[in-house]
C-alpha cells in the first residue's frame, strides 16, 4: 500500500516522524524525490532538523570526502652530511657593503660569501671561479660555461685587486650603487671597525667583537660573548633564543695574553688583549661554544641550523681593531683629592 501521495509506507515512517510536538522532516528526500526546507517554528528551526547534517568529529570535504590529515614531521640532518644547513645557500648579506650574499660552506676552511648569481666562464679569470657540488663550494671550476665568484673580489668596501678584470670591475660598479641607494634609504649604514670602536663608550671595556679561545684556537666572535645566540632550529621552524651563556653552565675567564700571530706570521711587539678563555672547560663543552649550541641544542644532534656560527679564525693583523688592551670587568677607582688621597698614602 502507498501512504498519502503516492508515499511507501516505509518512505512515510522515515520521511515524518512526530517528535516534542512537533513534526519532524527529514532533510534529504521529500515525498516528491526533492529536497525540504528546514520546519520553521515561532521559535526558530528546529534543533532536531539537521541531525544528520551535523558534521562529525572528522573534517570532510565538499564532496562528504573524508579529509586526511598527515602528521607534520620534523626536518632531520643525516649524521654524514657535510653541512648542518637546511638550504646549501644560506642568505644573508655583506656586513662591509649589505649587497646579498649567499653562504657555503668548504671542505675544511670556514664558509665562504659567494656572489649569488652565476657568471660566464669566458668573463671571470681561472683564478677567481668557483663551483659548488654537493651543497659545498671548491675554489675551481667545474667544466661548465658558468661559475661562481667570491663576494670579497667584488665588494664595494674593499681594495679592488691588482688584476682589472672589465666584467668584475662593471660588478663591482653595480654593487656599489646598491650599497649606496641602500645608505640613502637607511636599511644600510656603512660602517668601519674604527667607527664600531669609537660608538662604545669611552669608561666602557666591553668588547663589541672579542677575541674567544677555545679548542686551541682563537677566534673573532661577531658579538660579544652574552648576545652569541644559538643557531639551532626549534620545533616551531625559527631559530633557537637561547644565549650560549646558559645558567649553571660552566664559563669562561677573561685573560690578558700577548697578541702572537700564527701560520708564520710576525707578532705584535710588546702588546697584551683581551682574551675569553674556554680552554679550562671539558671538551664537550668547548664543543657546543664551537657549534654555538645551546644545552637543550647540544643533546640532540638530529636538529639542523638555521645560520651560520659566528666565529671566526683571528688574526691579529687582519683584526688590529679589535685588540683590546684591558679587561671587560676592570673597574677604574676614583682617585681622592685634597686631604683624602694625603690620607690613603699614610
Amino acid at each position: 500500500m502507498c501512504g498519502p501521495l503516492g508515499e511507501s509506507p516505509d518512505q512515510t515512517s522515515s520521511t515524518r516522524t512526530l517528535e516534542r510536538g512537533f513534526e519532524r522532516v527529514s532533510p534529504r528526500v521529500g515525498p516528491f524525490g526533492g529536497r525540504l526546507r528546514p520546519r520553521r517554528t515561532p521559535h526558530g528551526v528546529l534543533p532536531d532538523t539537521f541531525a544528520r547534517m551535523r558534521s562529525s568529529s572528522t573534517r570532510r570535504h565538499w564532496d562528504g570526502s573524508p579529509v586526511q590529515s598527515h602528521p607534520r614531521r620534523s626536518l632531520r640532518l643525516d649524521p654524514d652530511s657535510p653541512t648542518r644547513l637546511l638550504c646549501c645557500a644560506q642568505r644573508g648579506r655583506c656586513r662591509e657593503c649589505g649587497n646579498p650574499v649567499e653562504w657555503y660552506h668548504r671542505v675544511r676552511d670556514r664558509p665562504v660569501r659567494l656572489h649569488p648569481p652565476e657568471l660566464p666562464v669566458a668573463e671571470v679569470p681561472a683564478d677567481y671561479r668557483w663551483h659548488v657540488s654537493s651543497g659545498l663550494a671548491y675554489p675551481a671550476g667545474d667544466g661548465s660555461a658558468w661559475c661562481r665568484l667570491a663576494h670579497a673580489v667584488v665588494c664595494p668596501a674593499r681594495d679592488a685587486g691588482p688584476a682589472a678584470v672589465p666584467t668584475l670591475t662593471r660588478l663591482r660598479q653595480v654593487l656599489a650603487v646598491n650599497t649606496r641607494r641602500l645608505t640613502d634609504a637607511g636599511v644600510f649604514t656603512l660602517t668601519t671597525p674604527t667607527d664600531q670602536l669609537a660608538q662604545q663608550p669611552e669608561d666602557s671595556c666591553r668588547p663589541a667583537r672579542p677575541v674567544v679561545q677555545l679548542l686551541y684556537v682563537r677566534y673573532l666572535a661577531a658579538r660579544p660573548v652574552d648576545e652569541i645566540q644559538c643557531v639551532a632550529q626549534t620545533r616551531q621552524r625559527d631559530r633557537c633564543a637561547h644565549r650560549m651563556l646558559a645558567s649553571g653552565a660552566p664559563v669562561g675567564v677573561w685573560k690578558l695574553v700577548p697578541a702572537t700571530a700564527s701560520r708564520g706570521q710576525l707578532a705584535l711587539p710588546s702588546e697584551v688583549m683581551a682574551l675569553y678563555d674556554l680552554s679550562s672547560l671539558p671538551y664537550a663543552e668547548q664543543l657546543r661554544w664551537r657549534t654555538q649550541r645551546c644545552p637543550q641544542h647540544a643533546a640532540a644532534p638530529t636538529a639542523a641550523d638555521l645560520a651560520l656560527t659566528d666565529w671566526e679564525p683571528f688574526d691579529p693583523l687582519v683584526h688590529h681593531a679589535h685588540v683590546h688592551p684591558r679587561l671587560p670587568n676592570h673597574v677604574r677607582r676614583s682617585r681622592p683629592v685634597g686631604d683624602a688621597w694625603k690620607a690613603t698614602r699614610r
